[in-house]
């Protein structure tokens, strides 16, 4: 429950018509100073002073992306309730919001053209190796089994590209925030998410050895064909487990080792699958627990034309920190 202090001063922050309009865009969809600003028709610093006020209020949250910044309102969990109070008693079919939700379609149609753009030039690569390895249903078949019994309120997912796995868990958990260092690819997972209305879900670009996310603060943590594009991937696993609460679970989606050295110039990838043993070795380092091995190979190819997926599952130690009870005791 907030103060009385706090409620008024979040009120006093909301109660002007420029920042209410950009509470009820953002309460729709994640925005930069700039996209604000082309939809509202007003002056960037001018957008940028209304920004500041709501952040400073707690009403809304910031995360820098290269030279820019995009905003969203405060994860649920954390939410001052002014927000959604407001957001309630706004009509969205006034004219001037109306108008707003027109301009922002324009902003809408730019970034899902940029997203097919981007995406035209790598899937072809991608539809190159997809075509080597089961089915990816198959796989996220066994991924949702894997953590059916397991706690899974908030998701992060560690190299988001698409954005596909926030999609395949958004009915399973409360909040996903999916991490990824390529812009462009961030721009095709917030294309995606916006189209599927996953409002629960974001994203945001961030380092994959430094996530900058308190220690026990989600549920799960996913890998998902990330590890082999990766330098250390090791240092990328203990990271991931360290944002995993107490009894959480990590997941790991990746290749068995394989011979294909031409991933390597083709696709970038710096190392040819892994071994059992080596991402045991990484888990039990990172502190985690009781690791269980899925793999899935193609039973239509020869052993050597095929790849085998491998997922691993591993469980966070129930002494592991857990942020709900450490900002509940503060």
């Amino acid at each position: 429950m907030e103060s009385f202090d706090d409620t008024v001063a979040a009120l006093k922050a909301a109660a002007e018509p420029t920042r209410l309009r950009i509470l009820a865009l953002l309460s729709t969809i994640d925005l930069t100073v700039g996209e604000l600003s082309a939809v509202l028709a007003q002056s960037q610093p001018r957008v940028s002073r209304h920004l500041k006020i709501l952040v400073e209020a707690e009403l809304l949250q910031r995360h820098a992306e290269g030279t820019s910044a995009f905003f969203r309102p405060v994860p649920p969990r954390r939410r001052k309730p002014a927000f959604d109070a407001v957001i309630s008693l706004i009509d969205l079919d006034d004219p001037a919001l109306a108008n707003d939700q027109k301009r922002l379609e324009t902003i809408r149609a730019e970034r899902a053209t940029k997203a097919a753009e981007y995406f035209g030039r790598v899937a072809a690569d991608w539809d190159r190796v997809r075509d080597l390895h089961v089915a990816d249903d198959e796989v996220e078949r066994v991924l949702l089994d894997a953590v059916a019994n397991r706690p899974s309120d908030d998701l992060l997912d560690v190299g988001t590209g698409t954005g596909r796995i926030l999609e395949l868990f958004a009915d399973r958990v409360s909040r996903g925030v999916g991490i990824d260092l390529s812009r462009e690819m961030l721009n095709v997972a917030r294309t995606n998410l916006d189209q599927a209305g996953l409002r629960h879900c974001s994203v945001r670009q961030g380092d994959i050895y430094d996530l900058s996310i308190p220690a026990g603060s989600f549920d799960i943590a996913v890998l998902h064909h990330v590890l082999h594009f990766l330098d250390d991937p090791s240092a990328a696993v203990a990271e991931s487990a360290r944002t995993i609460r107490a009894n959480g679970s990590l997941l790991i989606v990746d290749f068995g080792p394989h011979t294909r050295d031409s991933f390597r110039s083709d696709f970038e990838h710096r190392f040819l699958g892994f071994t059992d043993e080596e991402v045991n070795r990484w888990c039990s380092d990172a502190g985690l627990l009781d690791v269980e091995v899925h793999h899935l190979a193609r039973t239509d190819l020869d052993d050597h034309d095929g790849l085998t997926t491998t997922i691993w599952v591993a469980r966070q130690r129930s002494d592991a920190p857990d942020l709900r009870t450490l900002e509940n005791a503060s």
